[in-house]
Order: C-alpha cells, then structure tokens, then sequence
C-alpha cells in the first residue's frame, strides 16, 4: 500500500526527525528544552480539546495542548518530539475517544509524564544531549529531575520561589540571604534587543550519595541559580541545578537562557511553517499535521546553518531591484503586480490605480511555502492562513491554485 509523507509523519516516535536534526545541528553540547504550547479552537470534538489554561493565550481557552521538546546547539534549534495532551475528560469517556481515533491503549498522562517520555525517547536517540532545561511547570517535579539524574544528564531547571531546597524550607529565602557580592552581570544568550543580561547569583548545595558519587569519588555538583532583572530587582526568577563538577557558573547560566529556544520555535514554526493551522479534529491528524511542520521547521533551521558556513552571499549591485522577491521581519513574500491595477513602477515601487489600489496591492502579496507548508507572512500587508475547505482533510495531498497567487497543500 502506498503510504504518504504526512501518514509517515504520524509515527508513534519522530525517530527520522532526531537523526535529521543531529546529523544537521548536533553539538556535543546540546540542550534539550521542554515546555508546553496551546492551539486555540472552537468547537468540543477536536481530540484532546477543552477548556483550559493555555500560556500561549495567557488565560484560559478552549484549547488543545501540545507539550514538545526542542533541540538547541551553536548551530541552531528545532523541534524533536511532541505529545497531545488528553485531559481526564476525554481518557475517562471511551465513546468520545474512539470517535476522534484515540488509540484505546492511551490513557491519562500528565504533561510532566509526557515530558519524561520524551526526554527518554531523546536520550535514546542519536541526538547529543549534554543538558535539559525547562520551566517551572516541569522543574518542580521531583520525579522529572530524578529521571534525569539517573539519566546522567545535566538539567538547569526553573522552579517556583516556594521550592523546597537543601539547607533552606523555600529557595527565595536562600537567596534573601545572599550578600550583595554574589550577584553577579552575566549575559544567559542574546534576544532581539541584543544581550539578555541580568544579575545573577549562585551557590553550590549538599551531594547526594545516591546520584552524586561514583563509589566513593563525587562526579556531579548540585546548584541553586537566582536571575535578578536589573531594571526591577524584585523580579527573580529561580533554577535548580544538576552538573558535572567541571562546569562553571557562566556555563549554567548558559543553559538557563537556552531555554528561550523553544519559544523561538514555536513562533517560527506557527508563524512560518503553519504548525497551529489545521483543521484536523482526529488524535491521529494532528500528530500527521504537526510532525510535518515541525520536520519544515527543522528544514528551515537546517538550511540557515548550511547557508552561515557557506558565508553570506556577495551584495548586488545597489539601486531598484528586478527582483519581486521583499523580506517583511525574518520571512520571505513575493509581490505579484495585478496587470489590471498597475499603472507603473518606478524607483522599486509600484503604483496602483483606481479607490481600490491599496487593497489590490495586499490581495497581489502570495504566501512563499516550504516544504508543502504555506509560509506566514508576520511584518507584510496581511496574514495568510490555509483556506477552508468543506470536506475533510485526507491522508493524500493534493495542490490548490488559488487566484491571489497562493498556493495551498490540504491533507
């Protein structure tokens, strides 16, 4: 039987993925990031689907939950793994289950669960993972940072100001303690603004026989990190910290900033590679749909790196462009002319005739898709989304021609 691209990226484990992406942006001191996003949607019967807390809206929504994990070296970052979370209200009613096509083997998981399938399925793969971060939602749990103790893999994990910690009931009143030299400015990565540099402050906490010692030679150091903004030094943020003994407090910093990355994949990835624009409502579908946004993401990610080895490409001559190809922000969009409204052009601009030119000249704009994914356009005239269709989406794919120039992939 012929299988799909799409059908084959609704495996249960993303296992051609990892291997693209460590043969592609491996780094022997690669970190893994978890964390959770939120795919708005109406209507009950999408798997997974309720009302719930989502970050990406920052309330709650009636929303799926996808929890994943990113991959981050010097060479770049991509998405991994992913996992549909299920509430209790969809494990706990079968009917609902077999009607969005969820397996019946598939019972309720936490999403800290799911992250610690993940995060085995990652160390078991060919991905060169040195370290873990997450945010508190995971750091907090003392099941995840065994699991990755017994992994023999550093973590730099953020936990709530009320984690218990050794020697101290509460890590913030560990660090109320700490004197005014042991704060210290350091950069934990750049931003779009340049250098993110904060106050930081660190200290070094009791071994634990069971994880920090190999017979009777320790090999890993337990730390607490504090990050102190320093326009409002009331906001501190707090991290838990698992490493070799080597390892120095600007490399843990590192880390901790690392976890950034996986916010900037889940921009790029929605905003480039449609990875929120479906309309699929099977437990099944959406993991076709998002697997193979994530290996574009990966693509994208894969070819930037190729492309910062090759060096940048020689400038073209200054002065007005043939070309109609126009960066809005970090993407890409073509400008079409509409022979019926372009009057002229002239010093790389093009004029437009008639009340309606303005509106011609957003409707000229055609999405750039990669990989079989329509690209959106952030910092353009406008927005593209996938049109809707009224049947459903099927396993074979098939190219829409639309009149505005843009292409469409259904599946």
């Amino acid at each position: 039987m012929h299988v799909t691209a799409v059908q084959k990226a609704g495996h249960a484990t993303p296992d051609g993925l990892q291997q693209y992406i460590a043969d592609k942006l491996g780094e022997d001191s690669g970190v893994l990031i978890v964390d959770d996003t939120g795919f708005i949607k109406k209507g009950i019967t999408s798997a997974g689907v309720q009302r719930q807390y989502s970050g990406t809206a920052g309330r709650t929504e009636n929303c799926q939950i996808g929890v994943f994990a990113a991959y981050a070296s010097v060479r770049g970052r991509a998405l991994v793994d992913r996992e549909l979370y299920l509430p209790k209200s969809w494990t706990e009613d079968r009917e609902r289950c077999r009607a969005a096509k969820v397996p019946d083997e598939r019972e309720f998981a936490t999403k800290g669960e799911l992250a610690r399938h993940m995060v085995l399925r990652s160390l078991a793969s060919p991905l060169p993972i040195a370290w873990v971060t997450a945010d508190s939602a995971y750091g907090q749990d003392n099941r995840f940072r065994r699991l990755l103790e017994q992994s023999g893999v550093g973590y730099v994990l953020a936990v709530p100001k009320s984690q218990f910690t050794v020697g101290c009931p509460r890590i913030d009143g560990l660090f109320a303690q700490a004197p005014n030299e042991a704060w210290e400015k350091i950069s934990c990565g750049d931003g779009a603004k340049g250098p993110r540099v904060y106050h930081w402050a660190a200290v070094r906490l009791s071994a634990v026989a069971e994880f920090d010692y190999q017979g009777e030679v320790p090999y890993r150091m337990r730390w607490a990190l504090a990050r102190r903004s320093i326009s409002k030094p009331n906001e501190i943020a707090y991290y838990l910290a698992y490493a070799p003994l080597e390892t120095t407090v600007r490399e843990l910093v590192r880390v901790a900033g690392a976890r950034w990355a996986i916010e900037e994949c889940f921009q790029a990835a929605k905003n480039e590679c449609g990875l929120d624009q479906y309309e699929v409502r099977r437990y099944v579908g959406w993991y076709r749909h998002v697997t193979l946004a994530m290996l574009a993401h990966a693509f994208l990610a894969a070819t930037a790196r190729q492309a910062e080895e090759k060096g940048a490409q020689p400038m073209g001559p200054s002065g007005p462009s043939s070309s109609r190809w126009r960066r809005f922000g970090d993407s890409w969009q073509l400008v079409v002319p509409d022979p019926r409204t372009c009057v002229d052009t002239e010093d790389d601009v093009t004029r437009w005739a008639g009340r309606t030119g303005a509106a011609n000249a957003r409707q000229s704009l055609a999405a750039v898709t990669t990989c079989g994914v329509v690209a959106r356009s952030r910092g353009g005239l406008r927005e593209t989304t996938p049109a809707r269709s009224k049947s459903r989406y099927t396993p074979a794919t098939r190219r829409n021609s639309r009149s505005d120039g843009e292409i469409l992939l259904e599946y």
